[in-house]
Order: C-alpha cells, then sequence, then structure tokens
C-alpha cells in the first residue's frame, strides 16, 4: 500500500476553510466555498454543510479512522469469507477425489478378480485338453510299443530273407 491508500479522499490535506479564488475581471479576492464531498461514500458520510463536517479536527481524524476501520475489518471479513469458501472447495475436492480413489480401487478389484476368474477357466480348459492327451499318451505309447516289435520283427524276417538268399546252394 502507499501512503496515498491512507489518505482522505480530497487530498492529502483537506482544510476546513472555505477555499478562495480570485474572480476574473473584478481584480478583488472573494471567498467562495466550495464542499468538497469525499470520494470514497463508504468511507465517509457525506453532509450538505462543510461546517459540520469540519468542526474539528479532532473528529475528523476520529471519524475517518473509524470510517477507515470499518472499512479494514469488512475487507478482513470478506477475505476471511474468500478463504473458507476456497476451504470449503478443497474439502468438497478432497471428497471428491477419496470417493473418485475408492471407487477406482472397487473398479480395478472387480477388473482384477473378473480377469483372474478368465484366466482361470483358460487354465481349466488348457487342463481339460492336457488331460485328455495325457490319458492318450500310455495309449499311443503303447501302440508304438506294438510297433517296435514288429518293426523288429519285419527287421528279423528280412534278415532272414537276405541270409536265404545270399546262402542258397548252386545249382
Amino acid at each position: 500500500m502507499s501512503a496515498n491508500d491512507f489518505e482522505a479522499p480530497g487530498g492529502p490535506e483537506r482544510s476546513c476553510s472555505p477555499s478562495t479564488s480570485k474572480q476574473e475581471g473584478s481584480g478583488a479576492s472573494s471567498t467562495q466555498t466550495t464542499p468538497r464531498r469525499p470520494q470514497s461514500p463508504s468511507l465517509f458520510n457525506q453532509t450538505s454543510d462543510l461546517a459540520s463536517s469540519c468542526s474539528s479536527s479532532e473528529g475528523k481524524s476520529g471519524n475517518y479512522f473509524t470510517a477507515l476501520e470499518a472499512t479494514v475489518d469488512a475487507l478482513q471479513r470478506r477475505a476471511q469469507s474468500l478463504i473458507d469458501k476456497i476451504n470449503e472447495g478443497r474439502s468438497k475436492d478432497q471428497a471428491i477425489m477419496k470417493n473418485f480413489n475408492e471407487s477406482l480401487a472397487m473398479k480395478v478389484n472387480e477388473l482384477s478378480q473378473c480377469l483372474e476368474d478368465k484366466m482361470y477357466n483358460v487354465y481349466d480348459h488348457h487342463n481339460k485338453q492336457l488331460q485328455d492327451r495325457l490319458q492318450e499318451l500310455p495309449e499311443i505309447i503303447e501302440r508304438i510299443g506294438q510297433l517296435q516289435d514288429e518293426l523288429k520283427q519285419v527287421c528279423q524276417t528280412v534278415a532272414t530273407v537276405y541270409k536265404d538268399l545270399c546262402v542258397q546252394p548252386e545249382i
């Protein structure tokens, strides 16, 4: 704040005496009263009689400081009101964020549970397929064993035939 912020609205010094001006053409000094009105009606009460408002400098400064205190108090109440509104807004925002976080956590839990259920369903499906194939495996291994035995017999038969062909008596 500057020094001018604390001055009375009509200038730095406000005189209680009437202002004087020279009238043009007459050359004589005449006294002419010009009432000065305060520029801020919230700080001062306007009166039509300058003499009553300037009766004493002590009364004037008392009114000025009383009005100034009232204005400062009003500004402080308004500032506190704005701060309270801001704090209320922040509290509401925090409540909204808390609810959002709780809702988000519930949704994430639901989605993760759903994903886990689907994953276990896929595991179950794959387990059934594996179980079916594993049950077929001993049959296949037994069949392979039978084929090996047949192959051995065929090999022995071929070897016997080969020997018989190689050892033929000459005629």
